[in-house]
């Protein structure tokens, strides 16, 4: 039997970090408030749970709200962080606190009924609904030290362990969760009689859950967040979306910043989001390439065929650029006949590999009307190897785009220098 309670531990564990990463996954098209409710509708429940709920495992016996649905709240919290940032992450966790204290005063209010007992044996448990009210705020309040702490502490380790993000979700899960069984399991034992014994059984689960959770995280970053899940297509009677005003408010921030000509977003708009995206992305522990892209004797292109040809080279070439590229990166017109592609979680090979792949798609597709090629040169820099300001990464790619002009142009220039020349 305990083989068997372990098992349906792992799959709780598992619905609950697949329901919960889905709705944080897809936040900005359901909005984060469905990820905040179901956090919160769930509290009451693992909070019951770690009460009353007890089954045994082959290390122990435990709690399945205590071990998967706390822990797996806490280490949700953190991938909240992850997404978002410590403003947003605090949202729930007031909500969760004002909420319990409104349960302990519900309780304390209903106290002062006096009940009719409609069934036999079914009175109301007014002194049980009160230790629960206390328990829960007692929770709510080390949920709110945990998430402050696991934050705290996960930044901590990124002065040491910077690019291991899934280890520092580990780790921090390990030592938040060893701190909250000795905060709750007190409360437990004062308020409920828990034994001590039960103590370790508890810690053992929990330490066992992080295992479980930091195994999902993983595969969600290798898998889903890294290559992106494609978004479901919108319904026609979808009125909602269509009738709220955040959606409007986006579609105009969407076309706020972008260059008339090309479509691609322009230089203010870069300015304003290419180092936010690059903060992001070292916060997260990951590479960001810088790749700025200029045409090659463009000049000639508007002396010889006049600046509207010219304008349908750039369109050209900025349709290529958005076509090879992910849906993660920005295209940028950086100015005149240049463009600049952000590309977070890319390393520096990597996005050698773009680059190159984007200069031979112009060189091979477009063309001026006289049917000669289009080619382009291109420097490549990547935070943090090559600095962590946008504006430092940003001109060593500029300096490479002038050593690429002047090793002949048609080329790819990095950190080690000239990467192939057709």
């Amino acid at each position: 039997m305990a083989i068997v309670n372990l098992g349906l531990i792992v799959v709780e564990a598992v619905g609950y970090f697949a329901l919960m990463v889905s709705l944080l996954h897809f936040r900005h098209r359901l909005g984060l408030g469905v990820f905040m409710t179901a956090l919160g509708v769930m509290h009451f429940m693992e909070t019951y749970l770690a009460a009353v709920f007890y089954v045994s495992l082959p290390f122990g016996v435990a709690s399945p709200g205590s071990s998967v649905f706390f822990a797996g709240k806490l280490m949700m919290i953190l991938m909240l962080y992850l997404a978002e940032d410590a403003s947003t992450v605090r949202q729930p966790i007031y909500g969760l606190f004002l909420g319990n204290l409104l349960t302990v005063a519900i309780a304390w209010v209903l106290q002062l009924h006096e009940t009719v007992e409609i069934s036999p044996g079914n009175a109301a448990d007014f002194s049980f609904l009160k230790e629960m009210g206390w328990l829960m705020v007692w929770g709510t309040a080390l949920l709110y030290l945990d998430a402050l702490g696991i934050i705290l502490l996960y930044e901590r380790l990124g002065h040491w362990m910077k690019r291991k993000v899934i280890l520092r979700f580990m780790l921090c899960g390990f030592a938040l969760l060893t701190f909250d069984q000795i905060g709750f399991f007190g409360a437990l034992h004062y308020f409920l009689d828990v034994p001590l014994a039960a103590f370790w059984d508890g810690w053992r689960a929990k330490m066992f859950a992080v295992c479980i959770y930091t195994a999902l995280f993983a595969f969600y970053r290798v898998y889903i967040h890294r290559n992106g899940v494609p978004a479901a297509a919108r319904s026609l009677s979808d009125l909602f979306g269509d009738l709220t005003f955040r959606e409007r408010y986006n579609d105009l921030l969407e076309r706020t910043g972008r260059d008339i000509l090309t479509g691609v977003y322009d230089r203010s708009r870069m300015e304003f989001e290419a180092p936010v995206m690059m903060r992001e992305a070292l916060r997260q522990g990951q590479f960001t390439t810088v790749i700025i892209i200029d045409a090659d004797h463009f000049k000639d292109v508007n002396d010889n065929f006049g600046h509207l040809q010219g304008d349908e080279v750039l369109k050209s070439i900025a349709a290529r650029l958005v076509m090879i590229l992910r849906s993660a990166d920005r295209v940028f017109r950086f100015g005149g006949e240049e463009f600049v592609a952000i590309c977070p979680g890319t390393d520096h090979e990597e996005g050698l590999l773009v680059a190159e792949r984007l200069r031979w798609t112009i060189a091979t597709s477009v063309r001026t009307p006289d049917a000669r090629p289009v080619t382009v040169s291109i420097g490549v820099a990547t935070a943090d190897e090559d600095g962590v300001s946008f504006m430092t990464v940003l001109s060593t790619a500029d300096d490479r785009l002038y050593q690429a002009k002047k090793n002949g142009r048609n080329c790819v220039f990095g950190r080690t220098g000239l990467v192939k020349v057709s």
